[in-house]
Formats: structure tokens, C-alpha cells, sequence
């Protein structure tokens, strides 16, 4: 029996460290996935070296996905489209895990236990997919799905990146602008002034201000390096994280445009998993967890509790009250049907054209509030320094 050393995150997205002791590396994997840990770094306490996790990203996902896709549409078996695909890795680290996958699945593993063997580097909802494929024998098709649905998910990720630039281009353009007026500016119009105690009250708050950046500049970098780690950890602490991932969806503004996004990326997971034949309560369970928000996974533990006691999922959804009501009749009209597979998939595609605009709204409400702020503390500048100008400009007309 070895012992393993683990850093790993929970469902909720707090790090966990401990320690565990399993045969091999297979079984301890195996054990920190049914604790619903995500490992992201251990090592084997006998003084073997650190192993880190790679995690592949949505582009390599749909990457792989769609290669292997067409390798097995056009007729190669497994083996063979796991060695080609093992072959066109670029990320050393990337090919020795595809590497390992096809030396297992050539000795007789399944994709999916062997893809199980590398649960930190491969999302749980590409798993149980590929384990509902093999066991449809319809792998082709499933690796089809995955590959829109990786790249759908890949596109939305680089919507949101470009949707940023502008606003976080803007805010660093606020932050210097700031900086420049307190510590070039403002100092030039404070020494006009021959008895600082005739200082009007906003010039004597904004000079202490000035005095502040200048000299200790440094307190402002503790600060902010103080306030980004205690977020961070506050964010780990279940409670706080509830409390900010229900202000996420249910907040004025951005509230429904975040919802909308959760319900496109909620629609398509389920609707892939639910069409691969997996029981809907594994559905719900996996297809919750993707979102990655803690308000609602505790939201679907109830759902998933009244499904199992012959609840619709409609009504279920409907009582958490964390999707649209048009979703959730969606969902009943899928039930009444029994075409919920379809009807998910075409719902997702709406949402994820919805996704798209609700971003750039997102943005736009970001954009008028930095602009806001910049103009504010121009503004503030300009009133401090005017009775200073003022007064020299008097004492050059006197003269």
C-alpha cells in the first residue's frame, strides 16, 4: 500500500490538502474522484517527485475530439486514431497522457477507464459521455457531440476575452490617468499656496492624497496584493462563496444576462448527456456541476432528490427559480413529448445565441461605469486645484 500527498479543490472550489493511501496511482485517482475532489497536484509520500496535472483546455478538447471523430467515422479502429492522435500532440505534456491512453486501451482497457486514469486532465462530462458511447457502441457520434459542443464552449470563452479588452484597456487607461494627476500634477498647484492652512477642505483632502502616492506608495501596494489574496481565500470559504455566486444570477442588471449564459451552457450538457442514454439523475448531477456555481449545485441537490421521488423535472427546475420560466416550460414540453433530447438541443442553440449578446451587454454596462469614474475624479482634480489657479491667476493680474 502506498501513501499519497494531495493538493486537490472540491465541488465548491476549495482547496483541500491531505493525505491518502492506495495500490497505485489508478486506485488513488479513483478515490479522490468518488470524494469529488479535483486533484491538481500530489506526489507519493515515499519522497517521489511532485506530479502536476495537465489540464487540457476547450480548444484541445475540440480538437481532439473532432480528430477523433473523423478517424473513426472513416473506418479506423480505436487503437489506431489514439496512436495518430497521440502523434500530433505539440505539448509534451499532452502527448505523454495520450501516449499512456493508448498504451492501455492496446492492452484491453476501455477509452473511458483508461480516460478515467487521467481524471484531473479530462472533464468528468467527456468521460461519462465517452462511457455512454462505447456502451451505445456509437463512439463516432458522441465524439461528434463533444467536438461542437467543446468548440461552442471554446467560442463563448473567446467571446467574452475579446468582449474584455476594451473595458479592461479603459480601466488600466483610468487607473494611470489617476496616478498622473496625484503624483505630477496636483503637487505643482498645492505649492501655490504660500499657508497650506487656507487650503480649501477638498484641496487639503486631495494634497493629503497627492502626499500619500508620492511618499508612501508602497502601503497602496500591500493593499491591493492584501485585498486580492483575502478575496481569494474568502472565495474558498463556502459561505461567502454561496452568498457570491447567488448575487451572480440573481443581481440587478447583471443578474439575468449571467442566467442566460448558465442556462445555454446547462441546456447543451444536459441535452448531450441525457441522448447518450444516461439516467437523469446522473444527468442533472453532471450536468449542474458544470456550471461551476455553488448556489446552484445546492439548488440541484434538492431537484435531484424530488426527481428521485417521482417529481417532473420541470417542476422541480421551476421551484428553484433559477432559470426562466420559458426554459423550465421548455423542459415540460420536452416531458409531455418525450422528445426532452431535442428540444434541449434546440433550446441551447437559442441560448447560446442569447449567450453571445448578453455579453456584449454585459460589457456595455461595465464601459459607461469606468468612463463615470474617470470623469469623476478628473472632475474632483479640476475643483481642488481651481481656487489655487484662481488665486495665482489674480496675483499675476494685481502685479
Amino acid at each position: 500500500m502506498k501513501s499519497y500527498s494531495y493538493v486537490a479543490q472540491d465541488a465548491r472550489g476549495k482547496q483541500v490538502k491531505g493525505k491518502a493511501n492506495a495500490e497505485n496511482e489508478q486506485e488513488f485517482l479513483e478515490k479522490m474522484k468518488e470524494r469529488g475532489l479535483f486533484i491538481k497536484d500530489y506526489k507519493e509520500e515515499s519522497g517521489g517527485k511532485s506530479r502536476s496535472i495537465y489540464k487540457f483546455n476547450t480548444k484541445e478538447l475540440a480538437f481532439c475530439c473532432r480528430q477523433l471523430s473523423a478517424m473513426l467515422t472513416s473506418g479506423l479502429t480505436l487503437v489506431k486514431a489514439i496512436d495518430i492522435m497521440t502523434k500530433e500532440q505539440e505539448n509534451e505534456k499532452a502527448k505523454a497522457i495520450w501516449q499512456d491512453i493508448y498504451e492501455n486501451v492496446q492492452k484491453g482497457e476501455s477509452f473511458s477507464s483508461t480516460l478515467e486514469m487521467h481524471a484531473g486532465s479530462f472533464p468528468d462530462f467527456l468521460i461519462s459521455m465517452v462511457s455512454a458511447g462505447e456502451a451505445s457502441g456509437s463512439l463516432d457520434v458522441i465524439m461528434t457531440r463533444m467536438s461542437e459542443n467543446y468548440s461552442k464552449e471554446n467560442k463563448l470563452k473567446n467571446t467574452i476575452k475579446g468582449a474584455m479588452i476594451y473595458p479592461v484597456i479603459l480601466a488600466v487607461l483610468c487607473v494611470v490617468i489617476v496616478l498622473f494627476l496625484f503624483i505630477f500634477i496636483m503637487p505643482t498647484f498645492i505649492d501655490m499656496y504660500e499657508d497650506p492652512a487656507t487650503m480649501p477642505a477638498l484641496t487639503k483632502m486631495m494634497a493629503a492624497m497627492s502626499d500619500f502616492l508620492q511618499h508612501q506608495w508602497y502601503i497602496l501596494i500591500i493593499i491591493v496584493v492584501a485585498a486580492y489574496f483575502g478575496i481569494r481565500y474568502a472565495l474558498k470559504v463556502p459561505s461567502f462563496r454561496l452568498k457570491v455566486d447567488r448575487l451572480m444570477i440573481k443581481g440587478p442588471g447583471f443578474g439575468p444576462l449571467i442566467t442566460k449564459v448558465y442556462t445555454g451552457r446547462f441546456a447543451r450538457t444536459l441535452s448531450n448527456l441525457y441522448s447518450s442514454g444516461i439516467p437523469m439523475v446522473d444527468c442533472l448531477k453532471r450536468a449542474s456541476a458544470v456550471l461551476g456555481n455553488s448556489y446552484i449545485d445546492q439548488k440541484f441537490e434538492e431537484v435531484i432528490d424530488e426527481v428521485k421521488q417521482g417529481e417532473t423535472l420541470s417542476s422541480a427546475i421551476t421551484r428553484t427559480e433559477v432559470f426562466e420560466s420559458m426554459f423550465c416550460s421548455v423542459i415540460y414540453v420536452g416531458e409531455e413529448s418525450g422528445a426532452l433530447d431535442s428540444i434541449l438541443e434546440k433550446t441551447s442553440d437559442y441560448y447560446e445565441e442569447e449567450s453571445d449578446s448578453a455579453v456584449q451587454r454585459l460589457v456595455s454596462m461595465v464601459e459607461p461605469v469606468l468612463l463615470i469614474f474617470m470623469g469623476l475624479i478628473i472632475g474632483l482634480v479640476v475643483v481642488g486645484i481651481y481656487p489655487a489657479l484662481y488665486g495665482s491667476m489674480e496675483s499675476i493680474e494685481n502685479e
